[in-house]
C-alpha cells in the first residue's frame, strides 16, 4: 500500500483517529495523568489557532468582488428555519426534550467556518460559500437568542437584556474566528501578492490545517462523551438521532441544491455545522447533556465528509480515464 497516497485520501477519518487514539492513550494510561492534564490547555489553546489557520489561508484565495447574495442561500436559510420552527413546536408539546435539544443544537447552528475548504475540495464554489458563511453566521446569531428562551425559559427578569446579551457573546466568538481571518485574507489576496502566491501554489495548505483543527476536536469531543454523566442507553440515543439529523440534513440541501444548480454548496450550507459554537451554546444556554448532540455530529458529518470526499474522487478519476 501507497502510505502518502492513502494518507492524502483518507486524512479526514485518519486525523479522528489520531485525536480519538490520543486522548483515549493519555485517559487510560495512568502513568499519563499528569502529562494528559497538563497538554488539554494546550490543546484547548491550539484548536481556535488552527482553525484560525485554516480559514486565513482559505479566505485569501476568495475574490470578494464576486461576493454576492445567491437564491440558494435564502433557501436554505429558510429550510433551516422551517425545522426549527418544527422542533421549538414539538419541544412545547413532547416528553423527550433532552433528544430535541440535542437536535436542534444540530439545526440551529450556524453553517461551519471551515465548510468552503471540504466545498472546494468537492469541486464546490468558494466564494459563494463563503459568502453564505457569513450570512449564516449573521443570522443565527440573531436567531438563536430568539429561539432558545421559548425552549429554555430564562430566570432573569429582563428577556430582552439577555437576548441582546446572548447574541453579543455570539458574535465575540464568531468575529474571532471568523471576522478576522477574512480580513487578513483580503490584505494577503490584494497586498501580499508573494504569500498569496504561495497559497496558491498549496492548494490543499488549508485543508491539511483544518485536519489538525479536526485531530484536536475529534480527541475533546470524545473526553467531553467520556465524561459524560448521562446513561448509556442515552448516550447511544443521541449519538442515532444526530446521525439522522446530518444524514436529512444534507439531502434537505442537495434537495435544494437540484433546483438552483449548486448541489454541492447547497448540501454543504445546510448540513455542515459550526460544532464548536454549538457545544458553547449547549453548555451556556440549555445542558451539558445537550452538547453531547452536537460532539457526536462533528464527528458524524466528517465521516460523512470523508465518504463524499473519496466519492468524488473516484468520480473524478473514472471521467479522466
Amino acid at each position: 500500500m501507497n502510505f502518502p497516497a492513502f494518507l492524502k485520501n483518507w486524512t479526514l477519518p485518519v486525523a479522528i483517529l489520531v485525536g480519538t487514539a490520543l486522548y483515549l492513550t493519555f485517559a487510560f494510561t495512568p502513568a499519563l495523568d499528569e502529562a494528559g492534564d497538563s497538554l488539554l490547555p494546550v490543546f484547548e489553546t491550539l484548536l481556535p489557532l488552527t482553525l484560525f489557520c485554516t480559514l486565513f489561508v482559505t479566505f485569501s484565495k476568495v475574490d470578494f468582488h464576486l461576493m454576492r447574495f445567491r437564491r440558494w442561500h435564502l433557501l436554505i436559510l429558510a429550510a433551516q428555519l422551517l425545522i426549527i420552527g418544527v422542533l421549538v413546536i414539538l419541544h412545547s408539546s413532547l416528553t423527550g426534550k433532552l433528544l430535541l435539544e440535542a437536535v436542534l443544537i444540530c439545526v440551529i447552528a450556524p453553517c461551519a467556518s471551515a465548510s468552503p475548504v471540504v466545498t472546494a475540495k468537492l469541486g464546490g464554489d468558494l466564494t459563494q460559500m463563503t459568502t453564505f458563511v457569513l450570512l449564516s453566521s449573521v443570522s443565527m446569531a440573531l436567531l438563536i437568542p430568539i429561539v432558545f428562551p421559548m425552549v429554555e425559559p430564562p430566570s432573569a427578569s429582563d428577556v430582552s437584556s439577555s437576548i441582546i446579551q446572548c447574541s453579543l457573546a455570539i458574535f465575540q466568538r464568531l468575529a474571532a474566528v471568523l471576522l478576522l481571518p477574512l480580513l487578513l485574507g483580503a490584505v494577503v489576496r490584494h497586498w501580499v501578492h508573494p504569500l498569496y502566491r504561495w497559497f496558491v501554489r498549496t492548494p490543499d495548505l488549508g485543508f491539511y490545517c483544518w485536519c489538525v483543527s479536526l485531530a484536536i476536536t475529534a480527541g475533546i469531543t470524545v473526553r467531553n462523551i467520556v465524561h459524560s454523566h448521562a446513561a448509556s442507553h442515552l448516550l447511544g440515543d443521541i449519538a442515532l438521532i444526530t446521525l439522522v439529523t446530518a444524514v436529512v440534513q444534507l439531502l434537505i440541501g442537495r434537495l435544494v441544491g437540484r433546483a438552483t444548480g449548486e448541489h454541492i454548496c447547497t448540501g454543504q450550507g445546510m448540513f455542515q455545522k459550526n460544532t464548536g459554537l454549538a457545544i458553547w451554546i449547549a453548555y451556556t444556554y440549555l445542558t451539558p447533556e445537550a452538547s453531547i448532540g452536537a460532539g457526536c455530529y462533528v464527528l458524524w458529518q466528517n465521516i460523512i465528509n470523508s465518504y463524499e470526499l473519496w466519492r468524488h474522487r473516484k468520480r473524478s478519476k473514472l471521467s479522466g480515464s
